[in-house]
């Protein structure tokens, strides 16, 4: 709030909200071949508890202040970007990055944990094009929400498979019930994206996956001597 407002007093003409597709209701994922979200089903609401009504009302905000002071800016909803550089353990890293992880951490023929039953489900859309639809956007003149992602539907066994097969091992899946999931299913509807922007993300989930897998592989395969680094 403290930077719509800062942007409207100092005349920003070109304003950018990143959101997020955790503001869909939760009502609408729980399936795991669930319907692609499009941007008017975050209504009525039930976003994800804190981070997704956060956002959900982080966007009414920019709304607000374009009906009231025709301050306009532009709102993206991310769908699960991933890529080299970004976080990969610690916790709050992606599903891309931990898988990547897990595997490149263990030998041909090892297991890895996967959390839940691995038959929910994700769309998954690589940080290259992720920048290409921010950069388009910013030069429309479009101010309501928009998707940014893929729309290809795939489990996390899925995932599993396609990051072991860039590394080339055989991984067995060893489930965890316990763990989170989060929603069912989530997939985005890139209809708006395309008559909008004229444009869709481009870069298949392999290729973003198999140069993921490379940097992360790179980095857990490092260790530490003095101040810097060697391969092991």
């Amino acid at each position: 709030m403290h930077m719509l407002e800062a942007a409207r007093i100092n005349k920003i003409t070109n304003y950018l909200y990143t959101s997020s597709a955790c503001v869909y209701p939760q009502y609408l994922q729980k399936n795991a071949d669930v319907k692609p979200l499009k941007e008017e089903d975050a209504y009525p609401a039930d976003a994800e508890p804190g981070y997704g009504w956060e956002k959900l009302f982080s966007e009414l905000a920019c709304q607000y202040y374009l009906e009231d002071y025709g301050f306009k800016s532009h709102v993206v909803r991310f769908h699960n970007i991933f890529g080299p550089l970004g976080t990969y353990e610690g916790g709050r890293e992606k599903s891309p990055a931990a898988i990547c992880r897990k595997i490149a951490l263990v030998n041909d023929e090892d297991e890895i944990e996967v959390w839940g039953d691995g038959c929910q489900t994700r769309s998954y859309c690589y940080i290259d094009d992720c920048v290409e639809g921010i950069y388009r956007l910013m030069q429309s003149d479009y101010t309501d929400p928009l998707n940014l992602g893929q729309d290809r539907l795939i489990t996390i066994n899925g995932l599993v498979d396609i990051v072991a097969g860039i590394a080339g091992k055989k991984i067995t899946k060893r489930h965890d019930l316990t763990k989170p999931q989060g929603v069912r299913g989530r997939n985005s509807d890139n209809t708006k994206l395309r008559q909008v922007l004229g444009w869709e993300p481009q870069i298949s989930l392999e290729e973003g996956l198999k140069r993921t897998y490379e940097w992360i592989s790179e980095q857990v395969n490092k260790v530490e001597i003095g101040e810097g680094y060697c391969k092991k």
